[in-house]
């Protein structure tokens, strides 16, 4: 088991290397457009630059501060609509068949209207980044609850516990890995959303590094902001991961 958790991201490492590699070999090669594709050295040269420059960071910070408020506002929306939908199964039935509907809604069809709701600001960013990631997370928040095991609820009804004692000592307690993985879900939901709302009206932002970049014609801008939302990604993923650890242990 050791060696297989060593292997792993070994193996992982490189095949992101080989290609890496083969990419820039085409490139050199001529074989490929690097207007169109740019390389990997292409992409490291930009991102020293943007470094250098001070772009880079002030992009990054922007980007994580409006992911980390929608994520934390997400979160806490569905927990607490997942509870009172599961308090409340008249209430549940009503609202099930909106959920799938906006749930199926192309989240950035919503873009003008929100625009002209919440102003063409950081507060449109984490409205759209919330509509993305809440409702799914609802979903699965809650029909995680519903499935809680009956005959643990029939034990607790006979002891005679009551609806808040059932749902707070043995419907949440019971469905913390379910929680757990909406949140692996709602990271990156949250990180598509803010993506979303940056390239519509943001003028900082990783999403707005990359719509410069295509406004332009310079694909080594939108390269190397593809590579650091790759990275960001991963970081917040394994956030998540640790999150989970951590708890379960607990």
């Amino acid at each position: 088991m050791k060696n297989k958790k060593i292997l792993i991201p070994i193996i992982d490492l490189l095949i992101v290397a080989i290609f890496l590699i083969i990419w820039e070999v085409l490139s050199q090669a001529k074989i490929i457009n690097t207007f169109i594709f740019s390389s990997p050295i292409r992409i490291y040269k930009t991102l020293i630059d943007l470094l250098l420059n001070g772009n880079l960071l002030m992009h990054i910070f922007v980007t994580l501060k409006e992911v980390i408020i929608s994520f934390a506002l997400g979160t806490f929306l569905a927990f607490i609509i997942s509870i009172l939908l599961y308090s409340n199964k008249l209430l549940a039935k009503i609202i099930d068949p909106f959920l799938t509907m906006l749930n199926s809604l192309p989240k950035v069809a919503l873009g003008p209207i929100i625009i002209i709701w919440a102003g063409a600001n950081t507060n449109s960013i984490i409205l759209m980044a919330i509509l993305t990631n809440v409702i799914i997370s609802i979903i699965t928040i809650y029909h995680g609850f519903i499935n809680t095991d009956k005959l643990k609820i029939k034990l607790f009804k006979v002891f005679k516990a009551s609806k808040s004692q059932i749902l707070y000592k043995l419907v949440i307690p019971s469905n913390i890995s379910t929680i757990v993985n909406s949140l692996k879900i709602n990271i990156s939901l949250t990180l598509i959303g803010v993506i979303m709302g940056e390239l519509l009206v943001s003028k900082k932002g990783i999403g707005y590094l990359i719509l410069y970049g295509s406004q332009v014609f310079n694909l080594d801008i939108v390269m190397a902001g593809l590579f650091v939302l790759i990275i960001i990604s991963f970081i917040l993923y394994k956030l998540v991961l640790l999150l989970n650890k951590k708890i379960v242990s607990n």
